[in-house]
């Protein structure tokens, strides 16, 4: 493990306690850096990383913004129960967001940002493999792959050329057949000729989110990393290019909080603090649903975790002692910082999942839950050090000397986690990462 070279600990405070925030918090405490993560929940991983899909796919790196996208969201827009969803309400953020998003939709541009992508993906699953080797964590991990399948001749003829550049790039995704498809897992039988193919990634995992950050962040604190929950970050402090000072609210008393270096994991709600100071990123909320099923008959569930690539839905299996479950994810709904439940989303997410699975799920008490997931136009998440300006992945300006970022990591928090949080440790020990990918202030 490198280390930075001061033999006197330099301060890190890291700003958010999920998945993003709690990878950092290792891999900087591991680098010699003595880190503070700072979060407004009274634990970690209680907001976007709280109940999410559960995956690690390198394999699901292709852009939202693709060409085809336009036409889909321009169709679904009178679809309240639409894959994806624009709730066109004429706030500036949100027509500026859709403006970049459609500039990110061109064949060059969805090419350029899977590269990116996919090359991250990699690093991060990779550096996520080899914590597992040394840390016995324990999240209700599956290792035996993704697969896509499709129920649309249509879509699977979609994914043939983003799978065969995939494979170019070192993600080996393979088109299989569906009786390739149902002997890797037997549960899709129930589809009979309605599966018409599908793709399978062997390296890729799951595993729940939200278990695997709080079980880092108990080895965190075993090696003397310092959490401070219930802490509302009301704003940050620079003079002359460098962060002076936090100001936080912690039960009612206002702190002043100073470190040498700052990182931001704070998801969607990054952006506004950073505005304050002049820093511009371009992320933008996009609300996602997940609901969680008893298992009744584990035959008849999938064991490998799936994406429904038609309904834009993910499907991981949750298995412990205590109890045995299948969640499914997916949509996405840009509606500003809304979180509330919508019935229509919510009923048409089990519609999907009983025409799958059937009778092999309780559908009576399902858990539904939103989280807010960090969208940026491209889908390339924002990792290096902070610049005044407009912000985006590979961007250049006036840096700020102690702020650095690790954000706007959209669908793809957890695949990109480790990742992430390792290459900006590199950076911020003063060496550079072995990974092809546009750091911010480079």
């Amino acid at each position: 493990m490198w280390r930075v070279a001061n033999t006197n600990k330099p301060t890190v405070t890291v700003l958010g306690a999920g998945v993003t925030g709690v990878t950092s918090a290792w891999y900087l405490s591991q680098a010699g850096f003595d880190v503070t993560v700072i979060d407004r929940q009274n634990l970690p991983a209680m907001e976007t990383s709280f109940a999410n899909g559960g995956q690690i796919s390198v394999c699901h790196a292709t852009p939202w913004a693709n060409p085809s996208t336009p036409l889909k969201a321009l169709k679904w827009l009178s679809q309240p129960d639409a894959p994806l969803l624009y709730r066109i309400n004429g706030n500036i953020e949100q027509m500026r967001f859709i403006y970049r998003f459609l500039r990110e939709c061109t064949a060059k541009r969805a090419d350029a940002n899977l590269v990116q992508m996919v090359n991250l993906g990699l690093y991060s699953r990779d550096a996520l493999k080899d914590l597992m080797a040394k840390l016995p964590l324990a999240f209700e991990q599956r290792l035996q792959g993704i697969m896509h399948f499709y129920t649309s001749h249509a879509e699977y003829q979609s994914a043939i050329t983003p799978t065969q550049r995939m494979q170019t790039l070192g993600c080996h995704r393979t088109l299989i057949s569906p009786d390739q498809a149902r002997h890797i897992e037997p549960a899709l039988g129930m589809l009979g000729d309605a599966l018409v193919g599908a793709t399978y990634t062997d390296a890729d995992l799951s595993g729940n989110a939200h278990l695997f950050t709080r079980e880092l962040a108990k080895r965190c604190q075993a090696q003397g990393v310092k959490f401070l929950h219930d802490t509302h970050i009301d704003s940050i402090h620079q003079t002359n290019g460098t962060i002076t000072h936090l100001t936080l609210t912690h039960k009612d008393n206002t702190i002043t909080h100073k470190s040498d270096h700052y990182v931001v994991c704070l998801a969607s709600h990054g952006k506004a603090l950073l505005d304050a100071i002049g820093v511009f990123l371009p992320i933008f909320p996009a609300k996602g649903y997940s609901a969680t099923y008893q298992v009744l008959d584990g035959a008849r569930v999938p064991q490998v975790s799936l994406i429904d690539d038609e309904y834009k839905l993910v499907i991981s299996r949750f298995t412990s002692d205590q109890r045995d479950v299948l969640r499914v994810a997916g949509t996405a709904e840009f509606n500003g910082y809304n979180t509330d439940l919508d019935k229509t989303r919510c009923h048409a997410l089990t519609r999907r999942v009983r025409s799958l699975f059937g009778d092999a799920l309780s559908y009576d008490e399902p858990n539904y839950w939103t989280g807010l997931r960090p969208m940026t136009p491209s889908n390339v998440p924002l990792i290096g050090q902070a610049h005044f300006g407009q912000v985006r992945h590979g961007s250049t300006g006036e840096t700020l000397d102690n702020l650095w970022l690790n954000t706007g990591h959209g669908t793809l928090g957890f695949t990109h986690a480790c990742g992430s949080a390792k290459a900006l440790t590199h950076l911020m020990a003063g060496d550079e990462p072995n990974l092809m990918f546009d750091l911010i202030g480079l």
